[in-house]
């Protein structure tokens, strides 16, 4: 018993000390691999582009809109609790030099889905999706992580005029020309049902900002063109 017990406390203290010193790797690890998927959602190679080339900022927005920290620590460790920090008004953006991006999470069938959108300078049109899951079934829902079914998302639009409408899985395919549906996972019905709600769902916290991103956005556009007219 006493030579159990000695063991037990030695293997203990081994596998605490083992998990200390590797902390900051699995903290590397767990922040390349977030990174690594917000370059994907811009449409970009993570090879060929790193997370510094593309993204000039990482921010926290309020429920108006407005920035309230631009600390990327802070910003990635929302991400870790994506479901607590929208529930405390809390939204991590990701501001690149062609659009943003915008972190997700959802309920598939049998667990949580998440992943990252990004939408180009317009805050409208898709540039780009990467979705992750924790155990929707092979070959059928988890079929959402599959560059074939990402690729349908870019050039679609989350904005039908003034309204955020999302992105839809359409059952039995996506209309001709449908600019806000994309075709759902055959036999995966709930999990395609779950993606839809978590664009909208995420996506509509986020308008104040689009709302005055594409403002700004105008009032830019509109002042070079005085200019040019000037000219």
């Amino acid at each position: 018993i006493i030579y159990s017990v000695v063991m037990v406390v030695i293997v203990a203290v081994l596998l605490a000390l083992a998990s200390l010193g590797l902390k900051s790797r699995q903290d590397e690890n767990i922040l390349n691999e977030k990174q690594t998927q917000i370059v994907k959602a811009l449409g970009e190679n993570p090879d060929e582009v790193a997370y510094n080339d593309i993204i000039t900022n990482a921010v926290l927005l309020d429920a108006s809109g407005a920035v309230v920290s631009e600390d990327t620590k802070q910003v990635f460790a929302a991400l870790n609790d994506l479901k607590g920090s929208f529930a405390a008004g809390q939204y991590p953006l990701f501001v690149a030099t062609s659009g943003v991006v915008v972190p997700m999470y959802g309920a598939g069938l049998w667990g949580p889905i998440w992943g990252y959108i990004a939408l180009d300078t317009d805050m409208n049109t898709v540039k780009g999706i990467v979705l992750d899951h924790s155990g929707e079934t092979p070959g059928l829902g988890a079929e959402i992580t599959t560059a074939k079914h990402q690729a349908m998302y870019p050039g679609k639009t989350v904005f039908e005029g003034e309204e955020l409408v999302g992105i839809t899985l359409k059952k039995g395919g996506a209309a001709e020309g449908a600019m806000h549906e994309v075709d759902a996972i055959t036999g995966g019905t709930k999990t395609s049902d779950g993606v839809s709600a978590m664009i909208k769902d995420c996506l509509v916290s986020y308008v104040p900002y689009f709302v005055a991103a594409k403002a700004t956005t105008e009032e830019v556009s509109n002042e070079l063109n005085t200019e040019n007219n000037g000219k």
